[in-house]
């Protein structure tokens, strides 16, 4: 059933638009229609998950399928969850905002070794219980009925080594998701209709290559994982999916995200080969997106989502060969129109002038390499496939293409690594600035993030680790270097992170308990963040308590290690069994054990999409071949666009803010006209400088809470158009709750509406915080009020200093709207007066108990401003009694003559 959300997302709660389901691309699908109803619940909070691409993807996707809905749900921010143990609310989707047991199937993204205590802590919000065994049932699977929705993982944590968390999921997605969950989906709704139990529809699942049923499994002494039926299989594939661009551009958030921009995938998988890359194996084949529907992504995504950036998505950029033309074809078709494109993972070896010109301009985005080790033996042992020269031809194009300032990424404890290699880390970094200096320019400055090498199944080094101590002692070593080098800000991973994510990621199926008991003492993914002594300590308590620490031990002390020997033959351990190898990704597990081997003879193996088949084993008809597209010819560079700051036209537009609108801030309000104005394609200008940005300026910030249907923005035009098609065009693009009232065209060179506001009109619902048996004489109050000449408020600077402010000269008009003047049948859900500037007091809905006051009072933005809080403090203080402030309504801005 649905959560009365309304009285949840107050203005209390931080950024409670997070939570509103109404963002630009929501899908909201009739309830009542859909035969199969999901929710991809993303375990963090929402800035990060609602700008996750597989998110938005697998969300577009299984919205188009017919009888199917698609809600989200995201990991809620401290405060909202206080709220919810408080008020035993359930957690909820968004878009429904229905309780996540009302929903057939859960499916959680599993990104990160130490995530899982996250999606317990959504399930325990949700009231659901944890363990596959405790949902079970043996009735007709049905959640209208009462059973547990289904509730599942994917990911690349998931898809690579799900035994740690099988006890939490009823069943574990493997790899892509594109054309797996829609199968899943016609299972589950098939399975619905024909009255099967749980057990039975699991067992239908269970024959969807791609579905791992841990139930179906058991662990063996060794670690490994056997069927424990004969009617599922031994092994499960992983799946693997054709990208398409055109499902990127579902969302467009009304607050900010992590990564704010249209993201377009160009390439799914690597073959660099790089020996402790998981994603680079776990991906496999290389499959190229065709330029003609990269471009076509770009220039569609930009027109529908108004984004005033994009990025190009691959785990290698630099290997999709068309990225040169594709990126200098967009750059010149947007060259005008203030938008970056941002690359998240480039090859230094492949950072040329083309690729400057299409992420330079006027904003230059970050630049960030990942040489990886310090020294060309290391580099080999790695098989990264980069030469000393291939690392300073590309630095040192960045450093004369206009970059000041490069992002290093490094790590340590690999493999065959001595102390001569970790020091080389430094030297590199010393020798790269001496070498790419440029005589009148400023020098080279490097941000380096030095993290600790911890194993991952399913790649070569998946059989080494390294001491804590050890790791410890590398980083000693390489703080001593950088000590002298200013120039360079150094970071380094916490060694009890990564000892952590190897003790976990590299778990058999054990460890369900010690992640369950970790959640239990409080170790959040945050909380490695918040307080990191505490989440070590929770999660070591945890081990401890489930007879475990010897195991952990062996990780901490290096006792894993591919440099131990064991008789005669130096690689038996490499045969062990693995609590991963049921299942089945494509790779061979002996040629990850060749790999290694020559991964410690320092011997290199090529690409396998440029370059001969390495063997690896996963090109055939279960997972497809490499697709590699030819690069077409790169055109003309036109150069870096300047966006147009003429002022040519100003448009004063009057606007309203109503219902789910009033909880967006005030910068995400300026985001979400910016955007707007970018889908209407009005010809707004520009600042100047490094961040241009539109000209549009709000006359004052409304308070997060308010509504309004007198908010005043400016907006500045670099061509004349006619003020009713601007105000129709951008009205067409905005939402409903954001109502155009009036638009008037004021001199171009006349004050901004800022500028000329002098006073605000607002009508405020109270009450009495502890109502009284005699009716409330708000009108003797308000007399009293008006009639004094001083009414002092105490006011603290910001530095600190006492001040006495008298509101009641900030206080011009003050009434009463008596009750029998108010028509409730014309007022807005929210209590706030309708949508329509010329509607009178007596349309708003007042409860009973609540009074409605109206307030004209000084509304300038030097600072001499009259709150509607401070309003109520002055009844207050005539009342003689304290009052809540249910509702504040903006109704005009009152601004000066020109």
């Amino acid at each position: 059933m649905p959560v009365a959300v309304d009285t949840l997302l107050t203005p209390d709660i931080n950024k409670p638009a997070r939570y509103l389901g109404n963002e630009l691309g929501a899908v909201h699908k009739p309830w009542e229609q859909a035969a199969v109803r999901w929710v991809l619940t993303y375990p963090e909070i929402y800035e990060v998950g609602a700008s996750n691409l597989g998110h938005i993807i697998l969300y577009s996707i299984l919205n188009t399928q017919p009888r199917q809905l698609c809600d989200r749900a995201y990991l809620p921010a401290a405060d909202l969850a206080t709220k919810l143990k408080e008020t035993q609310t359930p957690l909820f989707a968004v878009e429904s905002q229905r309780n996540l047991t009302d929903f057939d199937i859960l499916g959680f993204s599993l990104s990160y070794e130490l995530g899982a205590t996250n999606i317990l802590e959504m399930l325990t919000l949700a009231g659901v219980p944890l363990t596959w065994q405790e949902r079970d049932s043996a009735g007709a699977f049905n959640p209208e009925d009462g059973s547990w929705p289904l509730i599942f993982a994917g990911g690349q944590t998931a898809t690579s080594n799900p035994e740690p968390y099988a006890d939490f999921f009823d069943f574990v997605a493997l790899g892509d998701g594109e054309e797996l969950l829609p199968e899943i989906g016609l299972v589950i709704e098939e399975g619905k209709a024909a009255g099967l139990s749980r057990e039975e529809l699991l067992l239908d699942l269970a024959q969807v290559p791609g579905v791992y049923v841990p139930r179906f499994y058991d662990m063996a002494e060794d670690g490994s994982v056997h069927p424990n039926r004969p009617d599922v299989p031994k092994r499960i594939l992983r799946r693997v999916a054709t990208p398409i661009p055109a499902y990127a551009m579902g969302l467009v958030p009304y607050v900010e995200t992590v990564h704010d921009r249209l993201t377009v995938e160009i390439r799914r998988g690597c073959t660099r080969g790089c020996r402790f890359c998981q994603p680079g194996m776990l991906t496999r084949p290389a499959r190229d997106v065709e330029p003609e529907a990269v471009i076509d992504a770009i220039e569609t995504g930009m027109r529908k989502t108004g984004y005033n950036e994009f990025s190009l998505l691959s785990l290698s950029c630099s290997d999709y060969l068309a990225l040169p033309a594709v990126g200098v074809e967009v750059k010149n078709r947007l060259k005008d129109e203030n938008i970056s494109l941002s690359l998240p993972s480039q090859r230094v070896d492949r950072f040329d002038e083309n690729i400057a010109n299409i992420i330079g301009g006027t904003r230059l985005t970050g630049l960030t390499f990942a040489p990886e080790a310090g020294t060309q033996r290391m580099r080999d042992i790695i098989n990264k496939g980069l030469t000393n020269e291939e690392l300073l031809q590309g630095v040192k194009t960045a450093h004369e293409q206009g970059w000041d300032k490069v992002k290093l990424y490094f790590m340590i404890g690999l493999p065959g690594e001595t102390d001569a290699d970790v020091i080389g880390i430094a030297e590199t970094v010393r020798w790269l600035r001496q070498t790419c200096y440029i005589k009148g320019r400023k020098p080279l400055s490097f941000n380096i993030t030095i993290s600790n090498f911890t194993p991952k199944p399913h790649t070569p080094f998946q059989w080494h680790t390294v001491s804590t101590e050890e790791f410890k002692r590398k980083q000693s070593l390489l703080r001593a270097e950088f000590n002298t080098m200013r120039w360079a800000k150094v970071n380094f991973t916490d060694v009890r992170i990564s000892a952590m994510e190897d003790f976990v990621g590299r778990g058999d199926r054990s460890l369900s308990a010690v992640v369950r008991r970790a959640w239990e003492l409080g170790a959040g993914m945050d909380s490695w963040w918040e307080s990191l002594d505490n989440a070590f300590n929770a999660w070591a308590q945890a081990i401890d308590e489930a007879g475990l620490t010897w195991k952990y031990r062996q990780i901490a002390q290096g006792e894993w290690n591919v440099m131990t020997t064991d008789g005669d033959n130096p690689h038996a351990n490499l045969d062990a069994a693995l609590p991963w190898d049921h299942l089945d990704t494509g790779i061979d597990k002996e040629w990850l054990k060749q790999d290694l081997i020559r991964a410690l003879e320092a011997a290199t193996v090529p690409d396998c999409s440029f370059e001969g088949c390495s063997h690896c084993g996963v090109c055939g008809p279960d997972f497809g071949h490499n697709v590699v597209v030819p690069p077409p010819p790169i055109p003309a560079f036109v150069g870096h666009g300047k966006p147009d700051s003429d002022r040519v036209q100003r448009l004063r537009v009057t606007l309203g803010k109503l219902g789910t609108m009033a909880l967006i801030g005030h910068l995400d309000l300026v985001r979400l006209f910016d955007r707007a104005l970018r889908r209407a394609s009005l010809p707004i200008s520009f600042t100047g400088g490094f961040h241009p940005g539109p000209r549009l300026s709000p006359a004052n910030a409304l308070p997060l809470g308010a509504t309004s249907s007198g908010e005043v923005v400016d907006f500045e035009l670099k061509a004349p158009m006619d003020p009713q098609e601007f105000l129709q065009r951008l009205a067409e693009e905005l939402p409903p709750e954001v109502p155009l009232y009036s638009v008037e065209e004021v001199p171009i060179d006349s004050p901004a509406a800022t500028k000329l506001l002098e006073r605000a009109e607002y009508y405020l619902r109270v009450s009495l915080e502890n109502p009284t048996p005699t009716t409330p004489d708000w009108e003797a109050w308000i007399a009293d009020i008006l009639s004094r000449p001083e009414i002092l408020w105490e006011k603290t600077t910001k530095s600190g200093k006492v001040q006495m402010v008298n509101l009641r000269e900030q206080l011009y008009e003050l009434d009463y709207i008596a009750p029998n003047t108010i028509d409730p049948n014309c007022a807005t859900d929210d209590g706030s007066l309708a949508p329509m500037p010329e509607l009178k007091v007596t349309d708003l809905k007042v409860e009973p108990g609540e009074a409605l006051i109206r307030v004209v009072g000084s509304c300038r933005n030097d600072g001499n401003l009259l709150r509607p809080e401070q309003v109520v403090w002055i009844v207050e203080q005539a009342a003689g009694q304290s009052l809540q402030l249910r509702h504040k309504h903006r109704s005009r801005l009152y601004l000066a003559d020109l």
